[in-house]
C-alpha cells in the first residue's frame, strides 16, 4: 500500500491545491485553451483526489491504474507541451512532460501486476498449456 501511496500523493496534493486556489485553477485551464474551464476544473479535482485514493486502497487496481496512466499522459500532452514552449520554458516543460510519462509507466506497472496471477494462487499453480 505504501508503494501505491507514493505516486498517488502527488495527485491528491495537486487536487487539494487546485481547490485552495480554485479561481486560479479555472484561469489556468482557460489559459491552456480548455473549453469550459469552469466545468473542467471540478472534474480534474475529482479525478486527482478520488482515483488516487482508490489506487491506494487497491480497489479495481487494474482499471484505476490504467485510468490514472491515461490521465497522466493526457495532462502531459495538454499542460507540458515542450515541443512548442519558448526557449526559456523548454527545459521545465520537457522535464514535466517526461516525469508524467514515467509516472504513467508506474501506474501501468501496478495495473499489469494486478492483472497477473499471484504466486500461490490456484490459477498460478495450474499446468501451463
Amino acid at each position: 500500500m505504501l508503494v501505491r501511496a507514493l505516486p498517488a500523493a502527488l495527485f491528491i496534493l495537486a487536487g487539494i491545491r487546485k481547490i485552495l486556489a480554485y479561481g486560479g485553477t479555472v484561469g489556468y485551464f482557460g489559459g491552456l485553451g480548455l473549453p469550459l474551464p469552469g466545468l473542467v476544473a471540478p472534474l480534474v479535482i475529482a479525478i486527482e483526489i478520488v482515483l488516487p485514493l482508490l489506487f491506494i486502497a487497491g480497489w479495481r487496481l487494474r482499471e484505476v491504474g490504467v485510468a490514472l496512466a491515461l490521465y497522466t499522459v493526457a495532462t502531459g500532452l495538454i499542460a507540458h507541451q515542450f515541443w512548442v514552449a519558448p526557449d526559456a520554458q523548454f527545459g521545465n516543460q520537457f522535464n514535466h512532460f517526461f516525469k508524467n510519462i514515467a509516472i504513467a509507466g508506474g501506474f501501468l506497472l501496478a495495473a499489469l501486476q494486478a492483472a497477473a496471477p499471484q504466486r500461490g494462487a490456484p490459477d498460478a499453480m495450474a499446468p501451463q498449456a
